[in-house]
Order: structure tokens, then sequence, then C-alpha cells
């Protein structure tokens, strides 16, 4: 019996202070790469978006170790993803007693990290599968529903 096991790994780096289209910028560069080379590109470029991403990396990086002990050498990002998050609103005061409203953009990013060193199904072994066959036979299989209908059969609605 084969089963799927799971390669992938993410870290969500949520409300952060900047346009998504200038996360974008940063994201685009980083897709399909290696952790090193990720690293590596991020630390270089001089963009402001790149810190709040290598951040997101490197807890990608420490989920993927921790949840699958996998080695950071055979990381790969395999999404990277930018969407548009609330806006937050500030009062700024103008002439004669008015005020305008600012508009600062968040953006929400998204970094998945693939393992490629583990393949996707493994065989798992004839104890677990008695064990998976075992549960499901201790379902009852024979349970009946019942269809209960208020308006035919009286109910609530036929009291005086």
């Amino acid at each position: 019996m084969l089963k799927k096991i799971k390669t992938e790994v993410y870290a969500l780096g949520q409300h952060i202070s900047m346009s998504a289209h200038k996360a974008r910028r940063v994201v685009d560069q980083i897709r399909g790469r290696s952790y090193e080379e990720t690293l590596m590109i991020l630390e270089l470029m001089p963009y402001r978006a790149c810190y709040p991403i290598l951040k997101l990396v490197y807890s990608a990086a420490a989920n993927a170790n921790y949840n699958m002990d996998s080695n950071e050498s055979n990381l790969v990002i395999s999404k990277a993803q930018v969407s548009e998050g609330t806006a937050t609103k500030k009062l700024k005061p103008r002439a004669r007693g008015r005020s305008f409203t600012i508009k600062r953009p968040t953006c929400h990013i998204t970094i998945v990290v693939k393992d490629i060193s583990l393949d996707e199904y493994i065989e798992v072994y004839f104890i677990d599968s008695f064990r998976y066959s075992k549960k499901l036979k201790s379902k009852n299989k024979y349970t009946a529903m019942a269809y209960h209908d208020m308006y035919t059969k009286g109910g609530v609605w036929d009291k005086k």
C-alpha cells in the first residue's frame, strides 16, 4: 500500500506594512530557487521588502527542520505568494479644521518550502494497513437515518 507523505511546509506573514506590489517585485525573484540561493539574493537586493521576506524564508526553513527533519541544503522555494491585506487608515489634519484620510497598505506573504530529498510516496507496512482496516471495520455500516419532516407529521406547528 502506498501512502503519501508531507513534503511541503509553509510560513505565513500577515499584516506586513508595505504595498503588495512592492513585495511581489521581490517574491518573483526567489520563486523556484534553492534555499541558499534565496538567502544570497535577499541579502544583496536593495529593496525594503527583502527583510520581512528573509525572515519568512528563515521561518519556513526552521519549520521544515522541526516538522520533517529535513536538511537546509535540500530545500526549494516551491510557492511564494503575496496577497493584499487591509489598509490601515490615519487622519491628517488639514486647513480650516478638516482632515484627510491616509491609507497605508498591508500585505500577506506566504512562503512554501519543499524538501526535494523526500519521495512523495512511501510503502506502508502490513501492520499499518491492518490497523487502518481495523478502524474501518469497527464502524457500524447499517445505521439507519430517520428523516423527520415537521410539516407532514404534525410537530410543533400542529398544536392549537
